[in-house]
C-alpha cells in the first residue's frame, strides 16, 4: 500500500544518511521527491552536487520521481528556492521533512562562535526557513479557498533528552526545534497543516559512539541492519501521509526501528505559598523544595484519618 501517492515532498539533507534512506522510500511509497543536499562534509563545508544526484537516479532507477536541488537552505532565499523547486517542478507542494544537518562537538568552553553559528543556521535556522517558506504557501492555497492536506516532518535528537556531554550547542539547536514543532502546529492547523517531529537513533556519519560497533562504517541503507538508518522511515512516511491527519505538534522517538512517543517540557507539582500569601519567603524555599520536590530532607509528617473517622474523640 503506497501512502504518499501522488504527493510531492520535500526533504532536505537527502543525499546521505538517515535523509537518503527518508527519499528513497518516501519515492517508493508513490511521492514525488525534491532532493536538496549541497554535498557538505559532516561539519558542513565543501559542496559536491552529485550527492544529490546519485539519489535521484536511484529513485528513478527504481521507477520513481525524484529532482535534485543544490540550495542551501541555511540561508532565507536558498530555503525559499528549495522550497518553490517543488512547486515549479510537479505544480505541489504536500510535505516537507527537515532532515538537513551537521555535527561539530565540542566542550561548551572549547566551543567556538563558528562552530555554534554553523549549527544553528544548519539544524535551527534551515528548518525554521523551510517551515516558513511552506507554511506561507500552503496559507495562500488556504485563503484561495484551496485547503492543502499538508505535513511537516522535523528532526530533533535525543540529545535533547540525555545531556549528552560535548553535544550542548548541537543539543540546543535541536531543542529549538521541538519548540517550532510545537508552537507551528498551534498555528498552522488553522490551514490544514499538521507540524510532528521525531528524533532518530541509526548508524550514520553523525553517529560517532556507534560507529564502533560496525568497525568504523556505517550499514548500506539497503542492507538489514538494528541500526539501519532506515528503520525509521516508516514512521515518516505515516506522519507525511493522510493517514495522520489526526496527529499534529506530537514528538517521537525512534531507536532503529523502536518508536516511542515523547512529551516534551513535562511539568511537576506546584508549591503554593502557604496561608493564603501570594508569595514565599526566600528562607522558605529550600526546605520546601528539598523535602517536596528534591526528597533530600525528610518531609513534615502529615497523618490522615481515614474518611468517615469521627472529627470529635471517641468517649
Amino acid at each position: 500500500m503506497k501512502l504518499l501517492e501522488g504527493k510531492t515532498v520535500l526533504v532536505t539533507g537527502a543525499g546521505r544518511g538517515i535523509g537518503r534512506a527518508h527519499a528513497l522510500e518516501i519515492a517508493r511509497h508513490g511521492a514525488r521527491v525534491v532532493v536538496n543536499d549541497i554535498g557538505s562534509s559532516m561539519a558542513g563545508t565543501g559542496a559536491d552536487p552529485s550527492v544529490a544526484e546519485q539519489v535521484v537516479a536511484q529513485i528513478e532507477t527504481e521507477g520513481g520521481t525524484a529532482i535534485p536541488n543544490h540550495d542551501d537552505i541555511s540561508s532565507w532565499a536558498g530555503a525559499r528556492r528549495a522550497v518553490r523547486c517543488g512547486i515549479d517542478a510537479f505544480g505541489s507542494l504536500d510535505g516537507l521533512l527537515n532532515n538537513a544537518g551537521i555535527l561539530r562537538a565540542a566542550d561548551l568552553a572549547d566551543l567556538t562562535e563558528d562552530d555554534f553559528d554553523a549549527l544553528v543556521a544548519v539544524h535551527l535556522k534551515g528548518s525554521f526557513a523551510c517551515t516558513v517558506h511552506a507554511l506561507a504557501h500552503w496559507r495562500d492555497l488556504h485563503r484561495a479557498g484551496q485547503p492543502p492536506r499538508a505535513s511537516v516532518v522535523n528532526t530533533f535528537s535525543e540529545a535533547v533528552m540525555i545531556s549528552l556531554p560535548r553535544y550542548g550547542a548541537y543539543s540546543a539547536v535541536k531543542a529549538g526545534i521541538v519548540a517550532l514543532t510545537t508552537v507551528g502546529s498551534r498555528e498552522a492547523e488553522a490551514y490544514g497543516v499538521r507540524l510532528n517531529a521525531y528524533g532518530p537513533r541509526g548508524l550514520t556519519r553523525m553517529a560517532v559512539s556507534d560507529i564502533r560497533d560496525t568497525g568504523g562504517t556505517t550499514p548500506d541503507p539497503d542492507t538489514p541492519h538494528p541500526k539501519n538508518p532506515g528503520n525509521s522511515s516508516p514512521l515518516v512516511i505515516w506522519l507525511l501521509s493522510d493517514e495522520s491527519a489526526h496527529v499534529t505538534g506530537q514528538l517521537f522517538q525512534t531507536v532503529g526501528g523502536g518508536i516511542a512517543h515523547c512529551e516534551p517540557w513535562v511539568t511537576g507539582p506546584m508549591l503554593w505559598p502557604p496561608d493564603g500569601r501570594f508569595r514565599f519567603n526566600a528562607s522558605e524555599v529550600g526546605p520546601l523544595l528539598n523535602s517536596e520536590i528534591f526528597r533530600t530532607r525528610v518531609r513534615d509528617a502529615h497523618l490522615a484519618d481515614p474518611p468517615g473517622w469521627p472529627t470529635t474523640p471517641i468517649t
